[in-house]
């Protein structure tokens, strides 16, 4: 469990601003963040050059020898023209030059970040612990990786930029302009503080409005993977029209948090166009006056209007910027809260060599709940020797699957202790003590590929030869051959193109394939017919040889010969014995056997 000072440090992180917390994430790309930020600048240090020439031509045509230039020492005109000119070219080609820089490095960061902060909050979400999954979406959790991040992306690209454009164009013109004629320059300036205020203020508004817009899209993406997963059932009870008023609704409640949040950026501009307009006319009308009464030079007079515009007209492009601004904080404040959730199950750090696993487990006195509050196993001891065939029976709700999952540590238990060969199994590292483990569970899941790749899953570099021996024993082998391409069939997303049966016979070969010391079967034969059951039940000599194997199963008949048979009802362990032994006490597995074989009817149990 996290200390209380990791876990208030993580509170401070999540009240922090989000443009902080992702300035602590990318420290690793300080580097290139401040070589961009210099060239943006310095492109718009450049940019803002041309109102400058422009006064000094006309202060060239107007004052002659007494130009600037001219007092420079440049009595020629023609010379301070080329020398204009020439000044014109370095600047406008300096510009250019870092444009293409910024832009290039801009991108190139935004793409860097997308890819490190989408592995880093992949590999995260892979680090927690089923309770977390119980509580989320799909759907949420994909519009985090990919919508967020990718928002992110988009500001990186071209938000950041423009508000160091804005900013520098506030500081170099309104410096410029206290240089030149201050007693004009607080005109031009006066509307800043207020479009300033405005800007923050707005900020504040838009930033719970883009929250919602974002939780409204990751509802969306909810509803919509989960229809295209159950795309079947949807079809089969004839709902598409019930589906499509659901998605019709949380496609409105996107559309009006989005509307809501329009409704106030789209009003930001014709206000500051307002403000923009008056110190604009005050700016020619003061100016003009200043020149007629020869305290202001006629090029100075013409820089100035030219940068009043260059000044002011951009704050009009703060409400697509601050949009954008808002929408990236909105995003990245849900993907460190992603970062920030802490990881509960404890890595271990005692090594686990795979070839050492003898495969004794023991649980004492094991006690588990689920965050629900539900208690599943209560007060649970039981041994499974080395070696042996151990088969865990009992009806539905009884605990045995959530057994396999608190081996697997994919949940932490309350209280008790559970060991591996004599060694709690909370110290040994993790990804040791899952590979020491093969899992068929009953929920078999394929992945979009080849029949081969799905087998090899896992055990990635297995040969073609090892691959189809891990078939032959999973009893799937015939079936492969009969497909269209053998092992090289594509199987389409989650197997679909596989029976319920072809797809838990590879799920075996998969896991016959790692070649694990302990072998579980959750309800391994579920979805086979009576003729595979045989044969799998055929090759469970075989299987079985040379490791611990807990079978966990509905129909007894597939674990009549385990060496010892452990009946759960209610997540405690109320019987144990062999099958022979069970039947002749006439408990609960007794009743069990007589329900399945016909013997006993379920309404006389």
């Amino acid at each position: 469990m996290p200390s209380s000072s990791t876990a208030s440090s993580r509170q401070a992180s999540r009240r922090s601003h989000p443009l902080w917390r992702l300035a602590a994430y990318g420290r690793p790309y300080r580097r290139q963040f401040w070589l961009a930020s210099l060239c943006s600048v310095l492109n718009k240090i450049f940019d803002l050059a041309p109102p400058v020439l422009i006064g000094t031509a006309v202060d060239i045509v107007v004052q002659r020898q007494d130009s600037i230039l001219g007092r420079l020492g440049l009595a020629d005109v023609t010379q301070q023209l080329l020398v204009l000119g020439g000044l014109s070219l370095v600047i406008w080609g300096l510009e250019s030059v870092f444009e293409y820089a910024y832009a290039r490095l801009w991108r190139n960061l935004a793409q860097t970040v997308q890819h490190h902060l989408r592995l880093d909050a992949y590999a995260h979400l892979q680090n927690l612990d089923l309770a977390f999954f119980e509580d989320q979406s799909t759907g949420g959790l994909m519009s985090i990786l990919s919508d967020d991040i990718n928002q992110l992306e988009r500001f990186l690209d071209g938000g950041a930029n423009e508000l160091l454009h804005l900013l520098t164009t506030i500081v170099v013109i309104g410096g410029a302009f206290f240089i030149l004629s201050p007693q004009v320059a607080w005109m031009a300036v006066l509307p800043m503080p207020f479009i300033i205020w405005g800007a923050i203020a707005f900020q504040k508004l838009l930033a719970p409005r883009y929250a919602r817009v974002r939780e409204a899209v990751s509802l969306l993406n909810g509803r919509l993977s989960n229809n295209l997963s159950g795309i079947t059932t949807i079809k089969s009870f004839v709902a598409e029209d019930y589906e499509r008023e659901q998605v019709r609704r949380e496609s409105e409640v996107y559309r009006q948090a989005n509307h809501q949040a329009i409704a106030l950026s789209a009003a930001f501009i014709p206000v500051i166009r307002i403000l923009i307009l008056l110190a604009f006319v005050a700016a020619i009308i003061l100016g003009g006056q200043e020149v007629i009464a020869e305290r202001l030079a006629v090029g100075t007079y013409s820089v100035m209007i030219f940068l009043t515009q260059r000044l002011l007209w951009p704050l009009t492009r703060m409400g697509d910027t601050l949009d954008h601004y808002q929408r990236a904080m909105a995003s990245i404040t849900r993907c460190m809260n992603l970062l920030d959730t802490p990881i509960t199950i404890h890595p271990g750090h005692q090594s686990l060599p795979f070839s050492a696993v003898r495969g004794e487990v023991n649980l004492d006195h094991v006690s588990f709940a689920y965050a629900s509050g539900q208690s599943v196993i209560h007060d649970l001891s039981l041994r499974i020797p080395a070696g042996a065939t151990i088969a865990i029976v009992g009806a539905t709700g009884s605990g045995k699957s959530t057994l396999v999952k608190l081996l697997l540590r994919l949940y932490e238990i309350q209280s008790g202790v559970i060991t591996l060969d004599g060694v709690d199994i909370q110290s040994y590292r993790l990804p040791d003590l899952r590979r020491a483990i093969g899992l068929v569970s009953q929920e078999v899941f394929l992945f979009h590929g080849t029949v081969r790749e799905n087998i090899a899953y896992g055990s990635f570099n297995a040969s073609m030869e090892e691959v189809q021996a891990a078939a032959r024993n999973a009893e799937a082998h015939a079936f492969i051959e009969q497909l269209p391409h053998g092992y090289d069939t594509m199987i389409g997303e989650r197997g679909q193109k596989l029976s319920g049966g072809q797809r838990q016979r590879i799920a075996i070969a998969r896991a016959l394939l790692k070649n694990p010391p302990i072998l579980i079967l959750d309800e391994a034969t579920s979805a086979v017919d009576n003729e595979t059951e045989a044969a799998i039940q055929r090759s469970l000599d075989r299987i079985t040889q040379n490791r611990t194997t807990l079978a966990i199963a509905h129909r007894l008949s597939t674990i009549r010969h385990a060496d010892c048979i452990y009946v759960m009802d209610q997540g405690r362990l109320v019987e144990q014995g062999q099958h022979e032994a069970l039947l002749a006490q006439q408990g609960l597995y007794a009743q069990l056997w007589q329900v399945q074989t016909g013997l006993r009817s379920l309404a006389s149990r």
